[in-house]
């Protein structure tokens, strides 16, 4: 086999950053955030809301500009580190490999959708909605049951569509799942090729990867000051009364992510034999930085380089399951779909019966596989569950208004889940490539 090159030495200037205790800096940077953005908050009376709106609008330029950044190498950086992946794993493990890392992926979206049903049917927290009035747009109680029950029919076109007919639309349209999908079939592809002729192809892989992660080092740079300016801007323009009265369902879906990553420390001990605490302390940078930017793809270079160093993950198996799991492994969007969903329809007295669970489990199931991994990505895709499964999608409109402050705490469940699921991996499959 040919050997790549590994992440190490693709991001020498982001290990001198992260040493300067970039986490220290976003703890900073978060709390000043905090203060800045209440102070700005037009409720406060410190400020008028047209001063408050047009600072707001500039220290959300910092975070703006990371973003983009990091998103415009994200489809590059994807394709070149699942082909790395799969040319370093030989054609045997590949197969094992990729098999156990989907049905790994989907038996965890599975137990984190039914830890959300448990919690949410236990704790109703949009039967408090209901009780105070409801959310508007229906009519509390008049929703048919069957109105858009999923066409089982159209199973078989929906697994054909996976593939892209055109890949280039796919990119242009940043659907992760079709990109992922057509990078490895590709890298299998390379695999099939001769030594001469697959060393030029990729050795261009390898130059793509660097360029990218030389990028995504400028960005780091900004981190800090983004933390700082997002923040800011949120609470600034985000409405305290908003927060007060659907506090009880921020912490319901607060609840059911700190269970979810409970399971993860459970299986982290049982499978991957590793001390959770000492595992938690080495991945808080990216977990602080998916807190703060509320994009898993955002924080995916940083994972990469905390499995590879941090946690002794092996580069050829966190080069192939950090890329697949920031595109399709969402369990904390998940969980938040699954208990916005019913909180939603418990809010506008909507009785579920155990086929509308059934179907809004398989729907989420099959919808967070495409979840965008961008800030706002779930309410994307629920509304679309939301719609499948009869739910009225009027309720959406209170979700939006604080889905930022769940998203960051989703995200940072989805990228501990990722990274989890490296060391798990690499006990399975790590050592062969090590030998």
């Amino acid at each position: 086999m040919i050997e790549i090159v590994s992440l190490n030495e693709l991001t020498s200037h982001l290990r001198r950053l992260t040493k300067g205790k970039l986490w220290l800096q976003v703890i900073i940077a978060l709390l000043l955030g905090i203060a800045v953005g209440v102070i700005l908050n037009p409720s406060s009376g410190m400020v008028s809301s047209t001063f408050s709106q047009w600072l707001a609008n500039w220290l959300d330029l910092p975070g703006k500009i990371f973003l983009r950044l990091v998103q415009m190498v994200m489809i590059p950086l994807i394709f070149a580190s699942i082909i790395s992946g799969i040319v370093s794993n030989n054609t045997q493990d590949l197969k094992t490999m990729g098999l156990r890392l989907f049905l790994y992926f989907v038996a965890t979206t599975t137990i984190a959708i039914g830890i959300g049903v448990v919690l949410t049917l236990f704790m109703q927290p949009g039967v408090l909605i209901n009780e105070l009035g409801g959310l508007p747009g229906i009519e509390t109680g008049t929703i048919e049951t069957d109105q858009n029950v999923p066409d089982f029919k159209s199973i078989p076109d929906t697994i054909s569509n996976l593939i892209p007919d055109n890949p280039l639309e796919s990119i242009l349209l940043g659907e992760m799942l079709g990109v992922v999908i057509f990078t490895i079939i590709i890298g299998v592809a390379i695999t099939q090729l001769e030594k001469e002729m697959s060393i030029p192809i990729i050795r261009l892989i390898e130059a793509i990867q660097k360029i990218c992660m030389i990028v995504v080092s400028w960005a780091m740079l900004l981190v800090p000051i983004a933390v700082f300016g997002l923040i800011a801007a949120l609470l600034s323009d985000l409405g305290f009364e908003v927060l007060l009265g659907l506090g009880y369902y921020i912490g319901v879906v607060i609840l059911g992510l700190f269970l979810l990553l409970l399971f993860y420390m459970i299986v982290l001990v049982l499978i991957g034999r590793k001390h959770p605490f000492r595992f938690l302390q080495a991945i808080r940078e990216p977990q602080l930085l998916a807190f703060s930017t509320a994009s898993s793809a955002a924080v995916m270079p940083l994972s990469m380089k905390v499995a590879d160093e941090r946690l002794g993950v092996s580069s050829n198996i966190s080069d192939f399951v950090i890329p697949v799991g920031a595109s399709i492994n969402m369990d904390g969007t998940a969980l938040f779909q699954c208990i916005s969903a019913i909180f939603i329809a418990q809010a506008y007295g909507f009785e579920l019966s155990l086929l509308n669970l059934l179907l809004i489990t398989i729907t989420i199931v099959g919808a967070s596989i495409g979840t965008p991994a961008i800030p706002g990505g779930g309410v994307i895709i629920l509304a679309s569950v939301l719609q499948s499964t009869g739910i009225p999608t009027e309720g959406l409109i209170v979700i939006i208004g604080i889905d930022r402050i769940l998203g960051m705490f989703r995200t940072t469940v989805n990228v501990t889940g990722d990274l989890v699921a490296c060391v798990i991996f690499d006990r399975w499959f790590g050592k062969k490539q090590k030998v």
